[in-house]
């Protein structure tokens, strides 16, 4: 059931074994009504939330969300995030993969808008979620402080741009050993879609964060799928942006935002951000 609209692929060397994940969402739709079958994806979205992203609506640079209707609870169920393997996942990680997880086009455009996108100030606190050996910071990124939080202590060790380095599996405890008010920015590089506590995750993110502060998760088409949440296997990329948005809008963050920033000829970079409330 989870491995539906997955194709997997031999990855390129320099990658490690990711599948390519893709899911038309107006393909299930058109089955779902010709046939009498239920869409794949209502049994881990059972309000519909997700419909609404099934066609563009956005153009290139235009925030995907905007205009999206929120319903009035969290949209998804337990049966959302469950995944194929619920294995311990410091097994899964325990091999260090020091290699790139997604193409030179998708790493380029994720960079491009950390330059304009991050806080400047030499003051700057910043922590990194799901970190590893690189961070696809611009190479004149230089916070005085960056903490990386990740599943593998010598991926951990190989990222120069961190000044400190934490183990942490956030699937096993989701809460964030920081104080409050910490950090000015948070970044998660294309390791959202394993989070099976989301919620729980966001609402340390914001704990954590200054007020003002500024989150931005960054996800590909490209993912470990037995590790992934079921709901992201049977949802497309826009669908995507409307999953980690609502984990944005019901952990209280404002100014939510989804772009498309795709380089052609490569693999999809989507980004979500949001910020925590001044006051």
């Amino acid at each position: 059931m989870f491995s539906g609209g997955l194709l997997t692929r031999r990855a390129p060397f320099h990658r490690s074994s990711v599948a390519l994940h893709s899911v038309n969402p107006f393909a299930n739709i058109l089955n779902a009504i010709t046939t009498g079958m239920t869409d794949p994806l209502d049994e881990f979205d059972p309000k519909g939330f997700l419909r609404q992203f099934a066609f563009p609506k956005a153009q290139k640079n235009e925030n995907i969300l905007e205009g999206v209707e929120w319903p009035p609870e969290f949209p998804f169920t337990d049966s959302s995030f469950r995944r194929f393997d619920e294995s311990h996942d410091g097994r899964f990680y325990d091999s260090p993969r020091l290699v790139q997880h997604i193409d030179d086009g998708a790493r380029a455009a994720l960079t491009w808008y950390y330059t304009n996108a991050l806080p400047g100030g030499e003051n700057t606190a910043h922590l990194d979620l799901c970190s590893s050996w690189v961070s696809h910071f611009p190479t004149d990124y230089r916070p005085k402080r960056c903490a990386g939080l990740g599943m593998n202590e010598y991926e951990l060790s190989q990222n120069e741009k961190l000044t400190e380095r934490v183990v942490h599996d956030m699937n096993k405890d989701p809460r964030l050993p920081f104080d409050d008010n910490s950090f000015d920015v948070i970044t998660n590089v294309v390791s959202v879609d394993y989070l099976n506590k989301p919620r729980e995750v966001f609402r340390e993110m914001y704990r954590v964060l200054k007020p003002g502060g500024l989150a931005i998760m960054s996800f590909s088409n490209r993912c470990f799928p037995t590790k992934a949440i079921a709901v992201w296997l049977q949802s497309s990329d826009l669908q995507h942006c409307g999953i980690v948005g609502s984990y944005f809008r019901y952990a209280n963050f404002t100014n939510i935002q989804a772009y498309d920033v795709s380089r052609p000829m490569s693999d999809p970079m989507y980004v979500v951000r949001g910020n925590k409330p001044d006051t």
